[in-house]
């Protein structure tokens, strides 16, 4: 039987739909990046959404555990990636061990929650001591500039780096905060034309022009850079942090 379809609405990016390509590459950039950390790991993908994710590091980890709380997501990523265990739950309480994972991934997902400190907690309560936590998230400065609500309505709270570094540190200790932009030949496009993502935001794919509508589908992973520079201008914060010593232990 074939997996329950998944609506574009916003929420969450899907592959395959030609007006959706720049944010499934960004997202897709990430985790090709991050993929050499979980090479032979049991891993956790907190919030696996769609589960092109979760497919992605399966290729070189161990196992991987995909959790989300959207019903119809979780039957969607059960259906499409056999190579996922796929599980849903409550992303603050995780249907996990205590320790039981060397790795989360928590991918453009901490924006999403009302209990960002708490799901934290949980993160650090599955991973073994000195595991691993992969995350990304919209960079506030960017993403919402000026705004006093994220620009994106699925969006809780969106945080800057020096947010991001607070929240993740009463139960990691940050080893590499990295920052997402565009790559040269998007930004050569910009050039001429301004703004690729401030254009696809202004108005709905079907007023789109043919120049914009050829930009998105143009767009690969490989057109996003992600580095230590410039953190403050960047797209998505892209952080890879390890568990403290005693950390997330004695939650529940």
């Amino acid at each position: 039987m074939a997996p329950p379809a998944l609506e574009l609405t916003g929420e969450r990016t899907l592959p395959g739909i030609p007006e959706e390509n720049y944010w499934f590459r960004r997202h897709e950039a990430a985790y090709l990046t991050l993929r050499p950390f979980v090479s032979g790991a049991v891993v956790l993908e907190a919030g696996c959404g769609e589960g092109y994710g979760g497919a992605l590091l399966a290729a070189t980890a161990n196992t991987v555990i995909a959790v989300d709380t959207d019903q119809q997501a979780a039957a969607h990523a059960a259906g499409s990636y056999q190579t996922v265990d796929v599980v849903r739950a409550d992303l603050h309480r995780l249907p996990l061990a205590d320790g039981s994972v060397e790795i989360v991934s928590c991918m453009q997902v901490v924006e999403h929650l009302k209990d960002q400190e708490g799901f934290l907690a949980e993160c650090a309560r599955v991973l073994r001591p000195a595991g691993v936590l992969l995350l990304t998230t919209p960079n506030r400065l960017t993403f919402s500039p000026g705004q006093e609500t994220p620009l994106n309505p699925f969006h809780t709270r969106e945080l800057s780096p020096a947010e991001l570094r607070e929240l993740v540190d009463e139960h990691f200790v940050v080893d590499r905060l990295l920052g997402l932009r565009h790559g040269r030949r998007v930004r050569r496009w910009e050039r001429s034309h301004g703004s690729l993502m401030a254009a696809q935001l202004a108005a709905p794919p079907d007023q789109w022009d043919p120049a914009l509508h050829r930009a998105v589908q143009m767009v690969r992973a490989d057109d996003f850079d992600i580095g230590p520079d410039a953190i403050d201008d960047c797209l998505d914060l892209v952080a890879v942090a390890h568990r403290r010593t005693g950390a997330g232990e004695g939650q529940r």
